[in-house]
């Protein structure tokens, strides 16, 4: 059990950053313009909150639960969301930055990231099965050994999977992205 819970509250324009906030569940809360800017959130539960205009920026995750979560307009720079629980992982993001960002082996399945910006982020073994990446900026983002079985990555720019070491069956992708399929070949597409 949690030594602090906090149900259905809001929270606006608050300064997390540079503090820690351990052993706290949160459930169906909202944040909005809260700085978690290099924060420590450690064995702390967010359960369907949603987070709006929060900075995250390089905030350190430790056994967090992130269950039904929604980032719309953040900034996560830097996160190892692999860090955080397992155990029931959802999250899911719209107008963020999430820029070298770890989801390292975490399940994502049915997860969607819509406008967001997601360069160099780690998508290593990860369960990517159903994902839509909507109008997603993919640049340098890794893919390896992941499951992007049934993903939408029709509206993506800027990805290069490899099809010999990631599972892509069914996964959609516009005539525009086949370079991003093809990259490892070297040849030349029109």
């Amino acid at each position: 059990m949690k030594e602090i819970i906090h149900d259905k509250e809001n929270f606006v324009n608050i300064s997390y950053s540079n503090q820690r906030v351990s052993n706290t569940e949160f459930d169906s809360c909202t944040f909005i313009n809260c700085d978690f800017s290099n924060s420590i959130l450690s064995e702390t539960d967010f359960i369907g909150c949603r987070f709006e205009s929060c900075n995250f920026a390089m905030a350190k995750f430790s056994g967090t639960g992130l269950k039904d979560v929604h980032f719309i307009d953040c900034k996560l720079i830097g996160l190892n969301f692999d860090h955080c629980s397992d155990f029931l992982f959802s999250a899911n993001f719209q107008k963020c930055v999430l820029d070298y960002a770890s989801f390292f082996k975490k399940k994502m399945k049915k997860a969607s990231f819509i406008d967001c910006s997601l360069k160099e982020v780690d998508f290593t073994a990860v369960d990517l099965s159903m994902v839509v990446f909507g109008n997603c900026n993919l640049e340098r983002a890794l893919f390896h050994e992941s499951n992007l079985e049934k993903a939408d990555f029709r509206t993506a720019a800027n990805y290069t999977i490899d099809p010999e070491t990631n599972k892509i069956k069914k996964a959609k992708f516009s005539t525009s992205g086949l370079a991003g399929l093809l990259g490892k070949y070297n040849i030349e597409i029109e």
